[in-house]
C-alpha cells in the first residue's frame, strides 16, 4: 500500500483507534528492565524514554507521572506528509486535550491523557467525518 500524502485524504481516512490499556512515559539509564516491553523508545541525551503499559511500569518500580491512552491513526501516512500532526494537535488543543505524537513507519500514534481518551477519539472522528465530505 502506498503511503498517503494528501492532507484531506489523510484526515478523512485516519480511522482513529483507541488501543486497550493505560500507558505511561518513564525514563531509564539503559535498556528496558526485564518484563517491560516498550511500545515506544526514544534515546535522549538525558536517558532512554520508554512508553510502556502502566502495569509493567508498576511491576518494575518505574516512576511516571502521566497516564495516557494510546490512539493509533490507521491511515498509512507518508513520513514526509505535511499537516496531519498539526491538524490533529490543533483539533485536540481546541478541545482542551493534550497530545503527544509519535510517528511510526506506517502510522501515527497519539498519547492523550487517559481520562480524556474517549473524548479525544470523538474529536478525531469528528474531524475525519468533516474531511470525508470534502475528500479529494
Amino acid at each position: 500500500m502506498t503511503a498517503e500524502r494528501n492532507l484531506t485524504r489523510l484526515i478523512a481516512g485516519m480511522r482513529p483507534e483507541l488501543n486497550p490499556g493505560r500507558y505511561v512515559f518513564t525514563t531509564v539509564d539503559g535498556p528496558a528492565p526485564a518484563g517491560v516491553v516498550p511500545v515506544v523508545t526514544v534515546a535522549e541525551q538525558e536517558g532512554v524514554t520508554l512508553v510502556v503499559r502502566q502495569e509493567e511500569a508498576d511491576a518494575a518500580g518505574l516512576a511516571y507521572d502521566y497516564v495516557a491512552g494510546w490512539i493509533t491513526l490507521r491511515v498509512h501516512s507518508a513520513l514526509d506528509a505535511v499537516g496531519l500532526t498539526a491538524a490533529v494537535a490543533t483539533a485536540l488543543a481546541d478541545a482542551g486535550l493534550s497530545c503527544n505524537v509519535v510517528a511510526g513507519f506506517h502510522h501515527d500514534h497519539l498519547f492523550v491523557e487517559h481520562s480524556g481518551a474517549e473524548r479525544a477519539l470523538a474529536v478525531l472522528h469528528g474531524i475525519a467525518d468533516r474531511a470525508s465530505g470534502s475528500a479529494v
